[in-house]
């Protein structure tokens, strides 16, 4: 069977770099493919490159709006997408020649909805930097409550990108638009309906991370921190509601515990992860989000204490974050100051 795979790409201010992510998808070993370029208002001539690059391809479709950011982008080749499966590729990566061959052997041989393969990051310089996520060994098939599990635990892949979806889930669906960290969001209300999921051995997405991306390195205190906090508690309450997923006992750190108490870790997690990157002079008052962070962490320092997947140095954090926010910060910036720095 070769069923038609459509890879959708938002673009943006993307001239040095989208000529190598293009001609990856399109050298692709799996030839039946449509590729939806979405120009999101690029400003540099990135649109025209577009158009030229749709002259060499004719599977290359482009598609141009008004700025509106990636999820937006996304959403709009979505819905112009013909593929019975449906990729992602952003626009500053690239792929392995053979990387959506594999994606659909694995669904098709495992009869599942959604196949996922491992991704490595390279530098401006050409340096590969610690994974993020390790890859299995070999194939392996994922329960949708033990993916849930392993993304709580900062283990598992939440990116779009490494994956391929059977066209189905997605055509109900919207990447939220507005906000960052939307591929976790949408994945885990995805999850239900997903099943089982097969993870395959190998790193065949290369994400290039480069200075100045939006979506990357970025610069003075992003927004990402209160949007993980509000995924946080968004999949908090979907545990919380679902009496099968919140008292499943599963084995973590050498011991048994709840899917309640592993949520639970993941909002006390992104909490710190908050407090730890705030800027000092928005620790105030009149910041909401960070006085809502503040009280939340300070109601429940007897939860955090007895919590038996946070460590030792989580717990510390998160207590004296409820306790006394802005003087910890104080203290943590000059540490992180007085620490000598190796010279090259």
């Amino acid at each position: 069977m070769t069923p038609l795979i459509t890879i959708i790409v938002p673009v943006y201010n993307i001239m040095e770099y989208l000529p190598r992510c293009v001609h990856s998808i399109t050298a692709q070993t799996y030839t039946n493919l449509e590729v939806i370029l979405v120009d999101d208002g690029s400003t540099d001539g990135t649109g025209m490159l577009c158009d030229e690059l749709a002259k060499e391809d004719s599977r290359i479709l482009v598609l141009h709006k008004e700025n509106g950011g990636s999820s937006s982008a996304r959403n709009l080749g979505l819905s112009a997408a013909k593929g019975a499966y449906i990729g992602f590729i952003d626009s500053d990566d690239y792929v392995e020649p053979d990387m959506y061959e594999k994606l659909l052997a694995g669904i098709q041989n495992y009869q599942v909805q959604v196949a996922q393969i491992g991704r490595d990051e390279i530098d401006m310089q050409g340096n590969r930097l610690p994974n993020i996520c390790e890859p299995p060994e070999r194939e392996q098939v994922i329960a949708q409550q033990d993916f849930l599990k392993e993304l709580l635990m900062h283990r598992g892949d939440c990116s779009f990108c490494t994956k391929l979806f059977a066209r189905e889930l997605l055509m109900d669906r919207e990447f939220p638009v507005g906000v960052l960290n939307e591929d976790f969001h949408l994945l885990v209300k995805l999850l239900p309906k997903i099943g089982n999921i097969v993870s395959l051995p190998g790193q065949a997405y290369h994400v290039f991370c480069r200075e100045g991306s939006n979506t990357r390195k970025q610069t003075g205190f992003s927004r990402v921190f209160a949007d993980n906090i509000d995924n946080a508690d968004m999949v908090a309450e979907m545990v919380e509601n679902n009496a099968a997923i919140s008292q499943r006992q599963v084995e973590e750190c050498g011991k048994s515990v709840t899917m309640t108490e592993i949520a639970f870790r993941f909002g006390v997690f992104q909490r710190i992860d908050y407090m730890l990157h705030i800027p000092i002079e928005q620790m105030v008052k009149e910041n909401e989000f960070y006085m809502r962070v503040k009280r939340y962490l300070r109601a429940n320092l007897g939860a955090i204490c007895a919590n038996s997947v946070l460590t030792a140095k989580n717990k510390i954090y998160a207590i004296l974050f409820g306790i006394a926010p802005k003087t910890i910060r104080t203290i943590h910036k000059k540490l992180k100051r007085a620490v000598p720095k190796c010279k090259s």
